[in-house]
Protein backbone atom coordinates (compact mmCIF):
# COMPACT_ATOMS: atom_id res chain seq x y z
CA UNK A 1 0.00 0.00 0.00
CA UNK A 2 2.83 2.41 0.79
CA UNK A 3 4.45 1.74 -2.60
CA UNK A 4 1.11 2.35 -4.31
CA UNK A 5 0.66 5.60 -2.41
CA UNK A 6 4.17 6.76 -3.34
CA UNK A 7 3.57 5.91 -7.02
CA UNK A 8 0.25 7.80 -6.98
CA UNK A 9 1.89 10.88 -5.45
CA UNK A 10 4.71 10.81 -8.02
CA UNK A 11 2.26 10.54 -10.90
CA UNK A 12 0.06 13.30 -9.46
CA UNK A 13 3.01 15.68 -9.00
CA UNK A 14 4.15 15.10 -12.58
CA UNK A 15 0.68 16.10 -13.72
CA UNK A 16 0.07 19.05 -11.43
CA UNK A 17 3.48 20.69 -11.16
CA UNK A 18 3.76 22.24 -14.65
CA UNK A 19 0.12 23.31 -14.51
CA UNK A 20 0.60 25.11 -11.21
CA UNK A 21 3.66 26.95 -12.47
CA UNK A 22 1.91 28.04 -15.65
CA UNK A 23 -1.19 29.15 -13.69
CA UNK A 24 0.80 31.22 -11.22
CA UNK A 25 2.72 32.91 -14.01
CA UNK A 26 -0.52 33.68 -15.82
CA UNK A 27 -2.06 35.12 -12.66
CA UNK A 28 1.04 37.22 -12.01
CA UNK A 29 1.02 38.64 -15.54
CA UNK A 30 -2.69 39.41 -15.28
CA UNK A 31 -2.31 41.19 -11.93
CA UNK A 32 0.62 43.26 -13.18
CA UNK A 33 -1.01 44.28 -16.46
CA UNK A 34 -4.77 44.13 -15.85
CA UNK A 35 -5.25 42.56 -19.29
CA UNK A 36 -8.54 40.70 -19.68
CA UNK A 37 -7.06 37.96 -21.88
CA UNK A 38 -4.49 37.15 -19.19
CA UNK A 39 -7.20 36.89 -16.53
CA UNK A 40 -9.04 34.49 -18.85
CA UNK A 41 -5.86 32.46 -19.28
CA UNK A 42 -5.36 32.33 -15.50
CA UNK A 43 -8.97 31.16 -15.06
CA UNK A 44 -8.55 28.43 -17.67
CA UNK A 45 -5.44 27.13 -15.95
CA UNK A 46 -7.02 27.24 -12.49
CA UNK A 47 -9.94 25.26 -13.88
CA UNK A 48 -7.53 22.67 -15.30
CA UNK A 49 -5.88 22.30 -11.88
CA UNK A 50 -9.16 22.03 -10.04
CA UNK A 51 -10.40 19.52 -12.62
CA UNK A 52 -7.42 17.31 -11.75
CA UNK A 53 -8.45 17.46 -8.10
CA UNK A 54 -12.12 16.85 -8.93
CA UNK A 55 -11.41 13.41 -10.44
CA UNK A 56 -13.68 11.06 -8.46
CA UNK A 57 -11.62 7.93 -9.18
CA UNK A 58 -8.41 9.52 -7.93
CA UNK A 59 -10.24 10.85 -4.87
CA UNK A 60 -11.41 7.30 -4.12
CA UNK A 61 -7.79 6.11 -4.30
CA UNK A 62 -6.59 8.87 -1.97
CA UNK A 63 -9.43 8.14 0.46
CA UNK A 64 -8.38 4.49 0.42
CA UNK A 65 -4.77 5.40 1.22
CA UNK A 66 -5.95 7.68 4.04
CA UNK A 67 -8.19 4.99 5.48
CA UNK A 68 -5.29 2.52 5.40
CA UNK A 69 -3.30 5.00 7.46
CA UNK A 70 -0.33 2.79 8.37
CA UNK A 71 2.72 4.20 6.58
CA UNK A 72 6.30 3.78 7.74
CA UNK A 73 7.25 6.96 5.85
CA UNK A 74 5.72 9.92 7.71
CA UNK A 75 6.14 12.16 4.66
CA UNK A 76 4.00 9.81 2.57
CA UNK A 77 1.30 9.86 5.26
CA UNK A 78 1.39 13.66 5.42
CA UNK A 79 1.10 14.05 1.66
CA UNK A 80 -1.91 11.73 1.60
CA UNK A 81 -3.62 13.81 4.30
CA UNK A 82 -3.05 16.98 2.30
CA UNK A 83 -4.14 15.40 -0.97
CA UNK A 84 -7.32 14.15 0.68
CA UNK A 85 -8.29 17.70 1.67
CA UNK A 86 -7.37 19.10 -1.75
CA UNK A 87 -9.42 16.46 -3.56
CA UNK A 88 -12.35 16.81 -1.14
CA UNK A 89 -12.40 20.57 -1.72
CA UNK A 90 -12.91 19.97 -5.44
CA UNK A 91 -15.47 17.17 -5.55
CA UNK A 92 -17.78 19.51 -7.40
CA UNK A 93 -19.83 18.88 -10.54
CA UNK A 94 -17.69 19.90 -13.53
CA UNK A 95 -20.23 22.45 -14.79
CA UNK A 96 -20.52 24.07 -11.34
CA UNK A 97 -16.76 24.07 -10.85
CA UNK A 98 -16.31 25.81 -14.20
CA UNK A 99 -18.85 28.48 -13.28
CA UNK A 100 -17.23 29.10 -9.87
CA UNK A 101 -13.74 29.51 -11.30
CA UNK A 102 -14.80 31.74 -14.18
CA UNK A 103 -16.98 33.98 -12.02
CA UNK A 104 -14.40 34.40 -9.24
CA UNK A 105 -11.79 35.33 -11.83
CA UNK A 106 -14.14 37.84 -13.46
CA UNK A 107 -14.84 39.47 -10.10
CA UNK A 108 -11.13 39.65 -9.28
CA UNK A 109 -10.45 41.24 -12.67
CA UNK A 110 -13.03 43.92 -11.85
CA UNK A 111 -11.37 44.61 -8.52
CA UNK A 112 -7.95 44.84 -10.11
CA UNK A 113 -8.86 47.11 -12.99
CA UNK A 114 -11.59 49.24 -11.40
CA UNK A 115 -10.59 52.84 -10.76
CA UNK A 116 -13.09 54.96 -8.81
CA UNK A 117 -14.24 58.34 -10.06
CA UNK A 118 -13.65 61.36 -7.84
CA UNK A 119 -14.66 64.84 -8.98
CA UNK A 120 -14.95 63.57 -12.54
CA UNK A 121 -11.49 61.95 -12.62
CA UNK A 122 -10.32 58.35 -12.28
CA UNK A 123 -8.18 57.89 -9.17
CA UNK A 124 -6.14 55.08 -7.61
CA UNK A 125 -6.50 53.38 -4.24
CA UNK A 126 -3.33 55.15 -3.10
CA UNK A 127 -4.92 58.52 -3.90
CA UNK A 128 -8.06 57.61 -1.91
CA UNK A 129 -5.91 56.55 1.04
CA UNK A 130 -3.83 59.73 0.80
CA UNK A 131 -6.93 61.90 1.00
CA UNK A 132 -8.35 59.93 3.94
CA UNK A 133 -5.04 60.27 5.76
CA UNK A 134 -4.37 63.94 5.20
CA UNK A 135 -7.40 65.89 3.94
CA UNK A 136 -8.91 68.30 6.47
CA UNK A 137 -12.08 69.24 4.58
CA UNK A 138 -14.97 66.98 5.59
CA UNK A 139 -16.79 67.21 2.25
CA UNK A 140 -13.66 66.23 0.34
CA UNK A 141 -13.10 63.33 2.75
CA UNK A 142 -16.68 62.18 2.28
CA UNK A 143 -16.32 62.29 -1.50
CA UNK A 144 -13.10 60.24 -1.30
CA UNK A 145 -14.69 57.67 1.01
CA UNK A 146 -17.71 57.31 -1.25
CA UNK A 147 -15.45 56.96 -4.28
CA UNK A 148 -13.50 54.22 -2.51
CA UNK A 149 -16.76 52.30 -2.06
CA UNK A 150 -17.94 52.52 -5.68
CA UNK A 151 -16.59 49.09 -6.58
CA UNK A 152 -19.04 47.44 -4.16
CA UNK A 153 -22.03 48.11 -6.41
CA UNK A 154 -20.05 46.85 -9.41
CA UNK A 155 -19.37 43.41 -7.93
CA UNK A 156 -22.08 42.72 -5.31
CA UNK A 157 -24.57 40.92 -7.56
CA UNK A 158 -22.00 38.56 -9.01
CA UNK A 159 -20.42 38.05 -5.60
CA UNK A 160 -23.71 36.87 -4.07
CA UNK A 161 -24.15 34.49 -6.99
CA UNK A 162 -20.62 33.13 -6.39
CA UNK A 163 -21.34 32.64 -2.68
CA UNK A 164 -24.49 30.65 -3.47
CA UNK A 165 -22.58 28.45 -5.91
CA UNK A 166 -19.88 27.82 -3.31
CA UNK A 167 -22.59 26.86 -0.82
CA UNK A 168 -24.16 24.54 -3.38
CA UNK A 169 -20.85 22.75 -3.84
CA UNK A 170 -20.28 22.43 -0.07
CA UNK A 171 -23.78 21.08 0.62
CA UNK A 172 -23.35 18.47 -2.09
CA UNK A 173 -20.43 17.15 0.00
CA UNK A 174 -22.47 17.04 3.21
CA UNK A 175 -21.47 20.37 4.82
CA UNK A 176 -23.97 22.97 6.02
CA UNK A 177 -22.30 25.71 3.96
CA UNK A 178 -19.05 26.75 2.34
CA UNK A 179 -17.75 28.51 5.45
CA UNK A 180 -17.78 25.32 7.53
CA UNK A 181 -16.44 23.33 4.58
CA UNK A 182 -13.57 25.76 4.02
CA UNK A 183 -12.34 25.55 7.60
CA UNK A 184 -12.57 21.75 7.58
CA UNK A 185 -10.42 21.37 4.49
CA UNK A 186 -7.92 23.84 6.03
CA UNK A 187 -7.51 21.55 9.07
CA UNK A 188 -9.46 23.92 11.32
CA UNK A 189 -12.74 23.70 13.23
CA UNK A 190 -15.49 26.31 13.42
CA UNK A 191 -16.14 25.82 17.14
CA UNK A 192 -12.46 26.40 17.98
CA UNK A 193 -12.35 29.62 15.95
CA UNK A 194 -15.65 30.72 17.50
CA UNK A 195 -14.30 30.24 21.02
CA UNK A 196 -11.13 32.17 20.20
CA UNK A 197 -13.02 35.08 18.64
CA UNK A 198 -15.45 35.16 21.56
CA UNK A 199 -12.51 35.44 23.97
CA UNK A 200 -10.83 38.16 21.94
CA UNK A 201 -14.08 40.12 21.61
CA UNK A 202 -14.57 40.06 25.38
CA UNK A 203 -10.95 40.89 26.19
CA UNK A 204 -10.71 43.78 23.71
CA UNK A 205 -14.17 45.33 24.23
CA UNK A 206 -13.34 47.77 27.02
CA UNK A 207 -9.73 48.57 25.97
CA UNK A 208 -11.01 49.33 22.47
CA UNK A 209 -13.86 51.49 23.80
CA UNK A 210 -11.32 53.56 25.72
CA UNK A 211 -8.90 54.08 22.81
CA UNK A 212 -11.79 54.72 20.42
CA UNK A 213 -12.98 57.50 22.73
CA UNK A 214 -9.48 58.98 22.69
CA UNK A 215 -9.22 58.71 18.90
CA UNK A 216 -12.65 60.27 18.40
CA UNK A 217 -11.80 63.19 20.68
CA UNK A 218 -8.59 63.90 18.76
CA UNK A 219 -10.22 63.50 15.34
CA UNK A 220 -13.21 65.68 16.20
CA UNK A 221 -10.91 68.40 17.53
CA UNK A 222 -8.89 68.30 14.33
CA UNK A 223 -11.97 68.61 12.10
CA UNK A 224 -13.67 71.18 14.30
CA UNK A 225 -16.76 69.04 14.95
CA UNK A 226 -18.22 67.10 17.87
CA UNK A 227 -17.54 63.40 18.39
CA UNK A 228 -21.24 62.72 17.67
CA UNK A 229 -20.76 64.20 14.20
CA UNK A 230 -17.93 61.80 13.25
CA UNK A 231 -18.69 59.66 10.21
CA UNK A 232 -16.82 56.70 8.67
CA UNK A 233 -14.95 59.08 6.32
CA UNK A 234 -13.38 60.88 9.26
CA UNK A 235 -11.12 57.89 9.94
CA UNK A 236 -7.94 57.38 7.96
CA UNK A 237 -8.83 54.41 5.73
CA UNK A 238 -12.02 53.15 4.07
CA UNK A 239 -12.81 50.43 6.64
CA UNK A 240 -11.31 51.73 9.93
CA UNK A 241 -8.97 48.75 9.87
CA UNK A 242 -5.80 50.87 10.08
CA UNK A 243 -4.56 53.23 12.76
CA UNK A 244 -5.45 56.90 12.34
CA UNK A 245 -2.32 59.05 12.67
CA UNK A 246 -3.81 61.15 15.46
CA UNK A 247 -1.07 61.49 18.04
CA UNK A 248 1.41 64.34 18.24
CA UNK A 249 3.84 62.53 15.95
CA UNK A 250 2.85 61.26 12.51
CA UNK A 251 5.08 58.27 11.74
CA UNK A 252 4.76 58.82 8.00
CA UNK A 253 7.13 61.77 8.14
CA UNK A 254 9.99 59.49 9.18
CA UNK A 255 9.66 57.56 5.93
CA UNK A 256 8.81 60.37 3.52
CA UNK A 257 12.46 61.27 2.85
CA UNK A 258 13.62 57.64 2.82
CA UNK A 259 13.46 54.80 0.32
CA UNK A 260 11.29 52.11 1.89
CA UNK A 261 12.48 49.59 -0.70
CA UNK A 262 16.13 49.99 0.26
CA UNK A 263 15.29 49.95 3.96
CA UNK A 264 13.47 46.63 3.54
CA UNK A 265 16.29 45.19 1.47
CA UNK A 266 18.93 46.24 4.01
CA UNK A 267 17.02 44.92 7.01
CA UNK A 268 16.43 41.44 5.61
CA UNK A 269 20.06 41.24 4.50
CA UNK A 270 21.14 42.17 8.06
CA UNK A 271 19.38 39.12 9.53
CA UNK A 272 20.74 36.68 6.95
CA UNK A 273 17.65 36.49 4.72
CA UNK A 274 18.73 38.15 1.47
CA UNK A 275 15.82 39.33 -0.67
CA UNK A 276 17.66 40.80 -3.68
CA UNK A 277 16.56 38.03 -6.06
CA UNK A 278 12.97 38.30 -4.84
CA UNK A 279 12.91 42.06 -5.43
CA UNK A 280 14.54 41.71 -8.85
CA UNK A 281 11.61 39.54 -9.98
CA UNK A 282 8.96 41.71 -8.31
CA UNK A 283 6.69 44.52 -9.51
CA UNK A 284 6.78 47.29 -6.92
CA UNK A 285 5.24 50.55 -8.14
CA UNK A 286 1.90 51.82 -9.47
CA UNK A 287 0.96 51.68 -13.13
CA UNK A 288 -2.30 51.69 -15.11
CA UNK A 289 -4.33 48.47 -14.93
CA UNK A 290 -2.15 46.92 -12.24
CA UNK A 291 -3.67 45.28 -9.16
CA UNK A 292 -3.77 48.12 -6.59
CA UNK A 293 -3.13 45.90 -3.56
CA UNK A 294 -0.13 43.79 -2.48
CA UNK A 295 0.61 40.08 -2.42
CA UNK A 296 3.36 37.48 -2.66
CA UNK A 297 3.42 34.79 -5.35
CA UNK A 298 5.52 31.61 -5.24
CA UNK A 299 5.69 30.53 -8.87
CA UNK A 300 7.31 27.09 -8.87
CA UNK A 301 8.33 25.95 -5.33
CA UNK A 302 11.91 26.07 -6.61
CA UNK A 303 12.83 29.61 -5.65
CA UNK A 304 10.94 31.81 -8.11
CA UNK A 305 9.20 33.99 -5.53
CA UNK A 306 8.05 37.56 -6.18
CA UNK A 307 5.92 40.25 -4.59
CA UNK A 308 3.51 42.82 -6.00
CA UNK A 309 3.32 46.22 -4.30
CA UNK A 310 2.41 49.82 -5.12
CA UNK A 311 5.07 51.43 -2.97
CA UNK A 312 5.02 54.94 -1.55
CA UNK A 313 7.45 56.29 1.03
CA UNK A 314 5.18 56.17 4.07
CA UNK A 315 4.76 53.99 7.14
CA UNK A 316 1.89 51.96 5.68
CA UNK A 317 3.92 50.84 2.66
CA UNK A 318 6.98 50.24 4.85
CA UNK A 319 4.87 47.83 6.87
CA UNK A 320 3.39 46.27 3.73
CA UNK A 321 6.80 45.73 2.15
CA UNK A 322 8.18 44.09 5.31
CA UNK A 323 5.02 41.98 5.48
CA UNK A 324 5.11 40.76 1.87
CA UNK A 325 8.84 40.03 2.10
CA UNK A 326 8.02 37.94 5.19
CA UNK A 327 5.77 35.79 3.03
CA UNK A 328 8.46 35.72 0.37
CA UNK A 329 11.32 34.52 2.57
CA UNK A 330 9.06 31.79 3.99
CA UNK A 331 8.54 30.52 0.44
CA UNK A 332 12.14 31.07 -0.64
CA UNK A 333 13.79 29.18 2.19
CA UNK A 334 11.73 26.01 1.89
CA UNK A 335 13.75 22.80 2.01
CA UNK A 336 14.29 21.91 -1.65
CA UNK A 337 14.93 18.27 -0.70
CA UNK A 338 11.42 17.86 0.66
CA UNK A 339 8.71 16.40 -1.61
CA UNK A 340 7.07 18.96 -3.88
CA UNK A 341 3.72 18.80 -2.08
CA UNK A 342 5.37 19.69 1.24
CA UNK A 343 7.36 22.69 -0.01
CA UNK A 344 4.86 25.24 1.27
CA UNK A 345 4.18 26.99 4.58
CA UNK A 346 2.69 24.78 7.28
CA UNK A 347 -0.59 26.69 7.00
CA UNK A 348 -1.93 29.90 5.51
CA UNK A 349 -1.95 31.49 8.97
CA UNK A 350 1.65 30.51 9.74
CA UNK A 351 2.87 32.45 6.72
CA UNK A 352 0.67 35.35 7.89
CA UNK A 353 2.38 35.10 11.29
CA UNK A 354 5.83 35.46 9.77
CA UNK A 355 4.68 38.37 7.60
CA UNK A 356 3.11 40.08 10.62
CA UNK A 357 6.17 39.54 12.79
CA UNK A 358 8.23 41.53 10.30
CA UNK A 359 5.49 44.01 9.34
CA UNK A 360 5.17 45.17 12.95
CA UNK A 361 8.73 46.49 12.86
CA UNK A 362 7.74 49.61 10.90
CA UNK A 363 6.35 51.04 14.17
CA UNK A 364 9.03 49.64 16.45
CA UNK A 365 11.01 52.63 17.80
CA UNK A 366 14.28 50.71 18.15
CA UNK A 367 13.94 49.37 14.60
CA UNK A 368 13.18 52.87 13.32
CA UNK A 369 16.28 54.13 15.16
CA UNK A 370 18.50 51.49 13.55
CA UNK A 371 17.08 51.62 10.01
CA UNK A 372 16.42 55.37 9.80
CA UNK A 373 19.52 56.43 11.75
CA UNK A 374 17.55 58.39 14.34
CA UNK A 375 19.35 60.26 17.09
CA UNK A 376 19.00 59.28 20.74
CA UNK A 377 16.90 62.40 21.32
CA UNK A 378 14.57 61.57 18.43
CA UNK A 379 14.24 57.99 19.66
CA UNK A 380 13.30 59.25 23.11
CA UNK A 381 10.68 61.51 21.52
CA UNK A 382 8.99 58.89 19.36
CA UNK A 383 9.22 55.83 21.63
CA UNK A 384 6.02 56.43 23.68
CA UNK A 385 4.06 57.47 20.59
CA UNK A 386 5.26 54.53 18.49
CA UNK A 387 4.33 52.13 21.27
CA UNK A 388 0.87 53.70 21.53
CA UNK A 389 0.45 53.29 17.77
CA UNK A 390 1.53 49.64 17.97
CA UNK A 391 -1.08 48.84 20.64
CA UNK A 392 -3.72 50.90 18.90
CA UNK A 393 -3.07 49.09 15.64
CA UNK A 394 -3.72 45.69 17.19
CA UNK A 395 -6.87 46.74 19.02
CA UNK A 396 -8.28 48.32 15.86
CA UNK A 397 -7.34 45.29 13.79
CA UNK A 398 -8.94 42.75 16.15
CA UNK A 399 -12.21 44.69 16.24
CA UNK A 400 -12.19 44.96 12.44
CA UNK A 401 -11.42 41.23 12.10
CA UNK A 402 -14.43 40.48 14.30
CA UNK A 403 -16.59 42.30 11.75
CA UNK A 404 -15.10 40.28 8.90
CA UNK A 405 -15.36 36.91 10.64
CA UNK A 406 -18.94 37.21 11.89
CA UNK A 407 -20.14 38.87 8.69
CA UNK A 408 -18.69 36.16 6.45
CA UNK A 409 -20.03 33.41 8.69
CA UNK A 410 -23.53 34.95 8.45
CA UNK A 411 -23.06 35.64 4.74
CA UNK A 412 -22.66 31.94 3.93
CA UNK A 413 -25.39 30.97 6.39
CA UNK A 414 -27.91 33.19 4.53
CA UNK A 415 -26.73 35.15 1.47
CA UNK A 416 -30.30 36.38 0.84
CA UNK A 417 -30.56 38.44 4.03
CA UNK A 418 -30.13 42.23 4.07
CA UNK A 419 -26.34 42.18 3.87
CA UNK A 420 -25.94 45.96 3.85
CA UNK A 421 -27.86 46.20 7.14
CA UNK A 422 -25.87 43.30 8.64
CA UNK A 423 -22.56 44.91 7.63
CA UNK A 424 -23.27 48.18 9.40
CA UNK A 425 -24.86 46.46 12.39
CA UNK A 426 -21.60 44.55 12.95
CA UNK A 427 -19.43 47.62 12.33
CA UNK A 428 -21.47 49.52 14.90
CA UNK A 429 -21.22 46.67 17.42
CA UNK A 430 -17.53 45.86 17.07
CA UNK A 431 -15.97 49.09 15.74
CA UNK A 432 -18.35 51.60 17.38
CA UNK A 433 -18.87 53.36 14.04
CA UNK A 434 -22.06 55.26 13.26
CA UNK A 435 -23.82 53.91 10.13
CA UNK A 436 -24.22 56.41 7.33
CA UNK A 437 -27.81 57.66 7.52
CA UNK A 438 -29.92 56.92 4.47
CA UNK A 439 -27.21 54.86 2.76
CA UNK A 440 -28.16 51.44 1.39
CA UNK A 441 -25.23 50.38 -0.77
CA UNK A 442 -23.18 47.19 -0.95
CA UNK A 443 -20.38 48.53 1.25
CA UNK A 444 -19.58 44.99 2.41
CA UNK A 445 -18.71 43.94 -1.16
CA UNK A 446 -15.87 46.50 -1.33
CA UNK A 447 -13.65 44.08 0.61
CA UNK A 448 -11.85 41.98 -2.00
CA UNK A 449 -11.29 39.06 0.38
CA UNK A 450 -14.90 37.87 0.04
CA UNK A 451 -14.20 37.23 -3.64
CA UNK A 452 -10.63 35.95 -3.84
CA UNK A 453 -9.81 34.71 -0.32
CA UNK A 454 -13.09 33.35 1.04
CA UNK A 455 -13.29 32.30 4.70
CA UNK A 456 -9.69 33.41 5.19
CA UNK A 457 -9.76 36.50 7.38
CA UNK A 458 -9.66 34.69 10.72
CA UNK A 459 -6.21 33.46 9.70
CA UNK A 460 -4.88 37.01 10.05
CA UNK A 461 -5.93 36.91 13.70
CA UNK A 462 -4.30 33.52 14.23
CA UNK A 463 -1.24 34.98 12.53
CA UNK A 464 -1.10 37.87 14.98
CA UNK A 465 -1.30 35.45 17.91
CA UNK A 466 1.50 33.32 16.52
CA UNK A 467 3.62 36.37 15.66
CA UNK A 468 3.42 37.40 19.32
CA UNK A 469 4.28 33.88 20.46
CA UNK A 470 7.33 33.76 18.16
CA UNK A 471 8.44 37.19 19.34
CA UNK A 472 8.19 36.04 22.96
CA UNK A 473 10.41 33.02 22.22
CA UNK A 474 13.01 35.10 20.36
CA UNK A 475 13.06 37.87 22.96
CA UNK A 476 13.52 35.38 25.78
CA UNK A 477 16.29 33.62 23.85
CA UNK A 478 18.29 36.57 22.51
CA UNK A 479 17.29 39.58 24.63
CA UNK A 480 16.36 38.17 28.07
CA UNK A 481 16.83 41.55 29.77
CA UNK A 482 15.49 43.68 26.91
CA UNK A 483 12.37 45.83 26.90
CA UNK A 484 9.81 45.64 24.11
CA UNK A 485 10.56 49.06 22.60
CA UNK A 486 14.33 48.54 22.75
CA UNK A 487 14.50 45.40 20.59
CA UNK A 488 14.79 45.84 16.84
CA UNK A 489 16.33 42.48 15.76
CA UNK A 490 18.36 44.42 13.19
CA UNK A 491 21.65 42.69 12.42
CA UNK A 492 20.73 39.54 14.36
CA UNK A 493 21.80 36.73 12.03
CA UNK A 494 20.47 34.20 14.55
CA UNK A 495 16.99 35.54 13.82
CA UNK A 496 17.17 34.43 10.19
CA UNK A 497 18.64 31.09 11.26
CA UNK A 498 15.79 30.49 13.72
CA UNK A 499 13.17 31.16 11.07
CA UNK A 500 14.91 29.02 8.47
CA UNK A 501 15.49 26.02 10.74
CA UNK A 502 12.34 25.98 12.84
CA UNK A 503 9.63 27.49 10.66
CA UNK A 504 10.61 27.64 6.98
CA UNK A 505 12.35 24.32 6.31
CA UNK A 506 9.70 22.04 7.86
CA UNK A 507 7.27 23.30 5.20
CA UNK A 508 4.06 21.29 5.36
CA UNK A 509 5.74 18.13 6.61
CA UNK A 510 4.08 18.73 9.99
CA UNK A 511 0.50 19.82 10.70
CA UNK A 512 0.44 23.46 11.78
CA UNK A 513 -0.16 22.69 15.46
CA UNK A 514 2.81 20.30 15.59
CA UNK A 515 5.07 22.81 13.84
CA UNK A 516 4.14 25.51 16.36
CA UNK A 517 4.74 23.16 19.29
CA UNK A 518 8.16 22.27 17.86
CA UNK A 519 9.17 25.87 17.00
CA UNK A 520 7.94 27.63 20.16
CA UNK A 521 7.76 24.87 22.77
CA UNK A 522 4.00 25.13 23.29
CA UNK A 523 0.68 25.05 21.40
CA UNK A 524 -0.75 28.19 19.82
CA UNK A 525 -1.94 30.56 22.55
CA UNK A 526 -3.50 34.02 22.76
CA UNK A 527 -1.52 34.67 25.95
CA UNK A 528 1.41 36.59 24.48
CA UNK A 529 -0.72 38.73 22.16
CA UNK A 530 -2.97 39.72 25.06
CA UNK A 531 0.05 40.38 27.26
CA UNK A 532 1.65 42.66 24.66
CA UNK A 533 -1.33 44.60 23.35
CA UNK A 534 -4.40 44.21 25.55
Amino acid sequence: MEDKARAFIDQHVQQIRPLEKEARLAYWRAAVSGKAELYRKAAELELQIRTVYSDARDFKKVAGFKEHGHFHDALIARQIDLLYNDFLANQIRPDLLKRIVELSTRIEEKFSTFRPTLEGKKVTDNEIHRLLKSEGNTETRKAAWLAGHQVGEEVAGELIKLIKWRNQAARHLGFENYHTFSLYTAEQQVDQIDRLFSELEERTREPFRQVKLEIDTLLARGYGITTQELQPWHYHDPFFQETPQVYEINLDRYYEQSDVLEIGRAFYRSIGLAVDDILARSDLYEKPGKNPHAFCEAIDRQGDVRILCNLKNDENWMETLLHELGHAVYETYQDGHKPYLLREPAHIFTTEAVAMFFGRLSRNPAWMRDMLDLSAAELHRIRPVAQKYARLKQLIFIRWALVMYYFEKALYADPDQDLNHLWWKLKEKFQLLHPVKGRNKADWAVKIHFAIAPCYYHNYVLGELLASQIRHVLTKRYYPAGKEGDISFTGLKALGTYFKDHIFKPGRSLPWNEMIQSATGQPLSAEYFIESFI
